[in-house]
């Protein structure tokens, strides 16, 4: 990224000086980072070095956007299939299939009735990891629920037409229910155990954000369940007492991007407030935190509880974005298409309207870079296909489904 020399003085004034103030700054004196913008939470303190505003990541790679499919109603999730067909979530309540050459599918039909209010909808779409065999699908949606809605994730068999799914089955329906239309989440992710991780969030409201740090709730929680639904026994908190046996993690804020990287670790990306969306290695059992330490501040510009960024037994964010990126969506890019790319970790931007590709080295992120920000696309998911291309949908009324290949390579 090339600033203008006066643009350029002043990040790397900025630099040196948090470096001065708390000699754990993200930017070395080396560079400047990539955000120069004023933090909403400018008194805050990064925990480590690397921690918040990295490096500018070298430009790696020129690509091009080709746009597959126009009109698609608020889209949500992106799922490539083997075959080079799109599977993708429109936040009303449809799914389109969209074949290789961009042409749209009418909705397939046997999805259950979803809650569209706010931010619910149709959420995420997963293939089993035995989809070349058994068809079978899974999503996660807001459920309708008498007494409010809630997150909730379901399977079935796609027809051999794709035309519609079959066998439909809810296999987890998160708790409390609640009457409110925010924060449901929710990212699904098959690990390298055969399980599924279903990310959810704490609904947003004050009433409900404590639950994020109570194991009689699944909100704001990493879960862990079989592909039936049921939970295994290795999760951490079965058996305890007043505990559900799905949660995996606790302390989470509104985690709507999730990733496996090759190694098989789990990473997700949780909004923030105003500041503090949140970069999280997520282990097993673990506290990341929310709402007793957060990084930014409320939307009133108050702090967020008493303020802190630390607490002892409490996980630290590898890394974490003020002001905010809007996070929604990841991918770990394992590909050949992009040789630069590979082993970085690619999350959408919505606020920041931009594909934002992390450099990620030991579990510390040591470059950033913003790509495709001309475009002023609100990003909302972004994933791998077979052919080494990123496919991209965009959120807004009249979506866009993109498909990105290197500049030189053949679309």
């Amino acid at each position: 990224m090339t600033l203008r020399p006066v643009a350029s003085l002043v990040a790397s004034v900025f630099a040196l000086a948090c470096a001065s103030a708390s000699a754990q700054t993200a930017a070395s004196s080396h560079c400047a980072p990539l955000e120069t913008q004023p933090a909403n939470a400018s008194s805050q303190k990064p925990a480590f070095a690397g921690q918040t505003r990295a490096c500018a990541a070298p430009k790696s790679a020129a690509v091009n956007v080709a746009v597959l499919a126009t009109g698609l109603v608020k889209p949500w999730s992106v799922e490539p299939l083997p075959d080079g067909a799109l599977l993708v979530t429109e936040k009303p309540g449809r799914l389109r299939l969209v074949s290789s050459d961009g042409k749209l599918s009418a909705p397939i039909a046997g999805l259950p009735p979803v809650d569209a209010r706010g931010q619910g909808g149709l959420l995420d779409v997963e293939l089993s990891p035995g989809f070349a065999s058994d068809r079978t699908i899974y999503w996660s949606f807001s459920e309708p629920r008498q007494g409010g809605n809630g997150t909730s994730v379901a399977k079935g068999v796609l027809s051999q037409d794709r035309s519609r799914v079959e066998q439909v089955q809810v296999i987890l329906r998160t708790m409390p229910t609640y009457d409110g239309d925010k924060h449901y989440g929710s990212r699904l992710a098959f690990g390298p155990d055969g399980m599924l991780y279903v990310t959810t969030g704490e609904r947003s409201d004050r009433a409900t954000r404590p639950q994020a740090q109570q194991l009689d709730s699944h909100l704001g929680k990493v879960l862990r369940i079989r592909p039936d639904g049921k939970a295994p026994d290795d999760n951490p908190f079965v058996g305890r007492a007043g505990a559900l046996p799905e949660i995996w993690s606790i302390g989470q804020r509104n985690i709507q991007a999730a990733a496996f990287d090759p190694k098989g670790g789990l990473w997700v990306v949780e909004m923030g407030t105003q500041g503090g969306d949140e970069l999280n290695f997520i282990e097993k059992g673990k506290n990341y935190g929310w709402p007793l330490v957060a990084y930014g501040e409320e939307y009133s510009g108050q702090p967020i509880g008493e303020g802190a960024t630390a607490r002892e037994g409490l996980t630290q964010p590898v890394y974490y974005w003020d002001p905010v990126i809007a996070p929604s969506g990841a991918q770990w890019y394992t590909g050949s298409a992009f040789p630069a790319w590979k082993g970085n970790l690619f999350v959408g931007g919505m606020r920041k309207t931009a594909l934002v590709r992390l450099v990620i080295e030991n579990q510390r992120v040591v470059g950033e870079e913003w790509l495709l920000a001309d475009r002023g696309k609100r990003i909302r998911d972004v994933r791998q296909g077979p052919d080494g291309a990123l496919y991209i949908v965009t959120d807004e009324e009249r979506g866009e489904l993109w498909k990105v290949t290197p500049a030189t390579g053949v679309r």
